[in-house]
């Protein structure tokens, strides 16, 4: 799976996943630090995220297709640069169109630095194709001038 946690330096460990489970990997580098020298929130967020939404897509049949609607995430310790940190994403349930799951973000040593919970909504392949009769016209999002 490509994507943007492969833009900030983090990679899926399919040695350390299964069905259901997925584990995100990478080192932390100078460029993912904030102005006060310990990772950027943003960067917890995104591997405990990568994690959690890979451990739903791992769940999905084909056609299916997800996207997170929710996200939490608790930062407990900070990380430095150098550090090499570990995310573990487990679904808990899965339904026809919502997947609930948790995360939790280490370091090498086995301390915990983040937890996250998160919702994923799912879309079955007929859901996924834009149907012709719902069309309005205009481009989502569509705001009317004042």
């Amino acid at each position: 799976m490509g994507g943007f946690h492969h833009e900030v330096g983090f990679r899926l460990d399919p040695e350390q996943s299964r069905r259901g489970l997925v584990t995100v990997t990478g080192k932390v580098e100078r460029r993912h630090l904030n102005i006060n020298g310990v990772v950027h929130g943003g960067v917890y967020a995104t591997i405990l995220d990568t994690a959690m939404g890979a451990s739903v897509v791992s769940l999905l049949a084909e056609g299916e297709t997800t996207a997170t609607t929710s996200l939490y995430v608790e930062f407990l310790r900070a990380a430095r640069e150098g550090a090499v940190l570990s995310a573990q994403g487990e679904v808990l349930r899965r339904g026809r169109h919502i997947a609930f799951a948790e995360g939790n973000l280490y370091d090498v040593d086995g301390r915990r630095l983040s937890q996250a919970r998160g919702t994923w909504y799912i879309w079955s392949p007929e859901e996924a194709t834009p149907h012709p009769s719902r069309s309005t016209g205009r481009p989502p999002f569509h705001r009317p001038r004042a």
